[in-house]
């Protein structure tokens, strides 16, 4: 959690807000696992969830960020606590599509549970790599909470597994397909089923890359991950 300020009243503002932000991540982390849950089970029960979760998300990005613009009119805070308000903003976004990402999974999952040639397909790839994705994001929320920066710098390095599980399975969709054009439809679905989970990693990654931002001040967005962990390290 971020130090504490002379002024309270700040604090119990900030304190606020990130209460709200970690709400937000539970709902999100919620909404990952029960997509991946509906994928693997067809549980359209599940793909309904998830699209009512997914517009209690809209409106939580908002309020958060509305708070965040109302503590800096009042505050007019410097250095780091402007940095972290900043990110904060930033990080709400990142959640609200992950979340549209997960909403993304939810439909295309609605859509496979109804063709007969789903089952043709072995999504061995998509089941681990939305693993990975859920545990990405779970800690790149905790690193957050702790504002850690190496826990940070190690998720950035960890979300490029995920990357390579998506190319592995783009490869063996587009040699089912052609060995079997009937599956191209369903085929399809669940290439951008594969391509919503890497950007759930992708988002879980951009926050962490936000927590380096806040504690060191250094925009880690566009370097490679070995430069991202020094960037870390550093004092």
């Amino acid at each position: 959690m971020p130090d504490k300020h002379l002024s309270s009243r700040f604090d119990a503002d900030l304190n606020q807000v990130l209460s709200k932000v970690f709400e937000m991540g539970g709902i999100v982390e919620s909404q990952v696992v029960n997509a991946m849950q509906a994928l693997s089970h067809r549980d359209l029960d599940l793909v309904d969830r998830i699209l009512v979760d997914e517009r209690r998300l809209n409106a939580m990005e908002a309020e958060v960020d509305e708070a965040c613009i109302n503590i800096i009119a009042r505050r007019q805070p410097a250095a780091r606590d402007l940095r972290l308000l900043m990110s904060i903003s930033k990080t709400v976004a990142n959640l609200e599509r992950a979340g549209d990402e997960a909403r993304k999974v939810a439909k295309r999952t609605r859509r496979i549970a109804e063709n007969d040639n789903a089952r043709t397909i072995n999504i061995a790839e998509i089941s681990l790599s939305g693993e990975m994705a859920i545990t990405i994001l779970r800690r790149a929320l905790d690193a957050f909470a702790r504002l850690d920066t190496v826990a940070a710098a190690q998720v950035v390095r960890d979300d490029e597994a995920i990357d390579e599980h998506f190319r592995a399975f783009e490869y063996k969709l587009v040699s089912s397909m052609k060995e079997d054009p009937r599956t191209i439809s369903v085929g399809l679905d669940y290439f951008f089923i594969a391509k919503a989970i890497e950007r759930i990693g992708d988002h879980a990654t951009n926050i962490a890359e936000l927590i380096i931002y806040i504690v060191k001040g250094k925009d880690v967005r566009h370097i490679p991950p070995e430069q991202v962990l020094r960037a870390a390290l550093s004092e």
